[in-house]
């Protein structure tokens, strides 16, 4: 059976159930000794509960595109706080296009849209019918388009961390959610401050360690994770930078290797004197024998595919308590680069448990609680 968290409805297949809360919770420092990667994924599957979910690489749940209407394909639009930032949804293509769902991003215009960009876009006026609206946030353009769009259900999806701090228009957008879904219930706890809700959110993975690599450290490599220098038309910024390139020089000239994990909006020439991944950060994960960055989305996932973290922690950066949790040690002084990385250890794994949620078949997950919310076959299929 799987875990649930009990909020008065009964629980999807597969898939964890966590009671919103106004804030996010802190969680307990890590272990002070350095578990293995087995030891982590068996804390985390145990943990997470979910049946199929034992083993890294398990199935999709519910492979067969849920319990909506037979014969028609899911058709979603999705806008995110950040208009054009089409790297929230590119993890879902590979299951959506294995059941045959359509995903459509919707753009205020297509001068943000990079060339080759694999995930379709279309601005409110050209977008194509569809059966739900997924918002990743309360921001102005999702409130924007749930407002575009007054007859589609609406479903919130964290695909990035948010604070726990009530959004101004979330109050807007709370009397047209028909699900909200998070990756883990750390995630879930926070999104749920984020929405000003109190109900079941849905906690299914992230899709990105549907493809979580087998961690291979070459000796003296260390990754850097980057954020957002410079706010732009497509999102904020995060301060940090300066003290991480700081951090960065301190580790090159004690010996280590540095390989640099660019947030996908970072200005590749502050890092340029390194030598910066080809890779999404995740999957250059696998070649590091520890990480140090400003705290963001992939910290969880980078911990869990076995690579012990340490966080930058600026002046005025604000982050979720479970993204620290993670992190072996903060600094905030580049002096304090070398030692915190040499002694970095993974977090306990029911820290880790809590912040990542269950891995494999997430992706899948996700679209299942969707297909449901568009198309429900039972009262509870999206409440």
């Amino acid at each position: 059976m799987p875990t649930t968290y009990d909020a008065g409805v009964p629980a999807a297949p597969d898939v964890l159930e966590v009671p919103a809360a106004a804030a996010g919770s802190a969680v307990s420092a890590g272990s002070p000794t350095a578990p293995s990667r087995r030891r982590v994924l068996r804390g985390l599957t145990a943990t997470a509960g979910a049946a199929g979910l034992a083993a890294l690489g398990a199935g999709p749940a519910l492979a067969g595109g849920g319990r909506g209407r037979p014969g028609r394909p899911l058709r979603l639009l999705v806008a995110t706080n950040e208009p054009w930032g089409t790297y929230h949804v590119k993890p879902l293509l590979a299951e959506a296009a294995r059941r045959g769902a359509r995903i459509t991003q919707l753009v205020p215009d297509t001068s943000g849209v990079q060339p080759g960009d694999p995930v379709p876009v279309a601005t409110p006026q050209t977008a194509p019918p569809a059966d739900l609206l997924v918002v990743t946030g309360a921001g102005d353009w999702p409130l924007e388009c749930v407002a575009r769009f007054p007859r589609l259900p609406v479903a919130a999806g964290s695909l990035a961390y948010l604070g726990p701090q009530q959004a101004p228009g979330a109050r807007l957008l709370r009397p047209r959610l028909r699900a909200v879904t998070s990756s883990s219930p750390a995630e879930a706890r926070a999104f749920g401050g984020y929405l000003g809700v109190r109900r079941r959110i849905r906690a299914v993975g992230s899709p990105q360690t549907d493809t979580l690599p087998e961690h291979r450290p070459e000796p003296g490599l260390v990754l850097v994770l980057t954020s957002v220098t410079h706010p732009d038309g497509t999102g904020g910024a995060a301060p940090g930078t300066e003290l991480l390139l700081d951090a960065a020089g301190k580790l090159q000239a004690a010996g280590k290797r540095i390989l640099v994990g660019l947030h996908p909006r970072e200005d590749p020439k502050l890092w340029d004197a390194y030598e910066i991944s080809d890779v999404p950060s995740l999957q250059a994960a696998a070649r590091a024998e520890a990480a140090v960055g400003i705290p963001g989305t992939v910290f969880p996932l980078v911990a869990a595919a076995g690579v012990p973290l340490v966080g930058v922690t600026g002046a005025g950066l604000t982050v979720p308590d479970y993204l620290l949790a993670v992190c072996s040690s903060t600094i905030d002084d580049p002096a304090e680069a070398v030692p915190a990385v040499t002694s970095a250890r993974l977090p306990a794994p029911d820290v880790l448990a809590d912040a990542v949620g269950p891995i494999g078949g997430s992706a899948a997950r996700l679209l299942d609680v969707w297909q449901r919310t568009a198309h429900p076959a039972h009262p509870h299929d999206e409440r």
